[in-house]
């Protein structure tokens, strides 16, 4: 994200801001500058004195701020952390018409030898609030979005690139499918990839299913290229590998994915222009998937696409226990697949 390299290279450059509030429903960008605060601005000499991590469920706003106000000893900073502040979200958002809350009467003249800082994950301010408005005008809001699914595929081969790697489009696939969208959790597994491979190489399908236990040839990454080529053969024997292993492929999670490969497609049949570059824009996928799109829509035609949406949704509902209570995700998988590839 172009606002994080910003704030790392201000921190970096010295230019430091007397409040930080991180906030917002992606906690891995929140760690990431907390961590690399707490890491870059005071010596180690200087930590024991002057730096302070605190937790919201642990102490109050007045504890907090009165920390802030502290000179720092033998340092021209001292760093005050508070992680989870969320759990204080009561103190922070209190508002009245004639009188400032704590955090927005000190974001209004913040102490400047102190580098405060808020891990708000899950939560935002509001931004018509005075108590945001304060601390936009003297220190840092940062909001750390989620970011959609098929936006994290492209967002592992960056994070990768950075660091000396090279990821194949389906290797980030089967990651995103296998660990969703938790950037936090996906980076865990990325850093246990670079400890086992050396720095230039490239990680692989492979890589992936013999280092994270991924499979490379049963995941719904392959049941849905299988079904949208018609390979029968292939589609059944992912689905009865799914049926022997539940616990790992919840039905809940191959219906979602096909039910979006399919409504891709239906928007495929009616996009103007069919080169890889308006496909890729227009569904917003990784240019190397779009053949097949390509390959599923001369299998599919339009009229064909919405009947299998309807199927799917009929499989979803049936999931849940309604109109098939008690009967195997995988029977119930196994019947979706005769009528979607009939």
């Amino acid at each position: 994200m172009e606002e994080v390299t910003r704030i790392v290279k201000d921190i970096r450059n010295k230019n430091y801001k007397p409040i930080y509030f991180l906030m917002g429903d992606e906690p891995y960008y929140i760690d990431q500058l907390s961590d690399f605060i707490a890491s870059s601005i005071l010596t180690e000499e200087e930590r024991g004195f002057n730096q302070m991590v605190l937790y919201g469920r642990d102490v109050s706003l007045d504890d907090v701020i009165s920390q802030a106000k502290r000179f720092p000893m033998m340092a021209e900073h001292q760093v005050v952390i508070v992680k989870e502040a969320q759990d204080m979200s009561r103190e922070i958002l209190a508002q009245s018409d004639d009188k400032k809350n704590k955090l927005e009467a000190y974001a209004e003249n913040p102490q400047p030898s102190t580098i405060l800082v808020f891990c708000y994950k899950y939560k935002k301010l509001d931004k018509r609030k005075r108590v945001y408005k304060n601390i936009a005008k003297n220190g840092i809001i940062f909001e750390s979005k989620r970011l959609y699914e098929n936006q994290v595929g492209d967002w592992i081969r960056r994070v990768m690139q950075s660091k000396g790697y090279t990821v194949e489009p389906k290797a980030a696939h089967m990651l995103v499918e296998f660990l969703g969208t938790d950037l936090s959790k996906i980076n865990n597994e990325l850093e246990k990839l670079k400890l086992i491979m050396e720095k230039g190489s490239t990680i692989t399908p492979l890589a992936v299913e013999q280092n994270i236990g991924i499979s490379k040839d049963f995941n719904n990454f392959e049941l849905q290229r299988a079904i949208g080529d018609k390979d029968v053969v292939k589609a059944h024997r992912i689905i009865n590998y799914f049926a022997q292993n539940p616990k790992d492929n919840p039905m809940v999670v191959t219906i979602a994915l096909l039910f979006s490969f399919f409504q891709n497609l239906l928007i495929y049949h009616g996009l103007p222009s069919k080169d890889k570059a308006s496909v890729a824009k227009a569904l917003k996928v990784n240019p190397y998937f779009v053949s097949q799109y390509t390959d599923a829509a001369r299998n599919y035609p339009m009229k064909k696409v919405s009947h299998v949406i309807n199927l799917l949704r009929t499989a979803d509902v049936k999931s849940k226990g309604v109109g098939a209570y008690n009967v195997p995700q995988g029977d119930l998988l196994k019947e979706l697949l005769v009528h979607v590839m009939n």
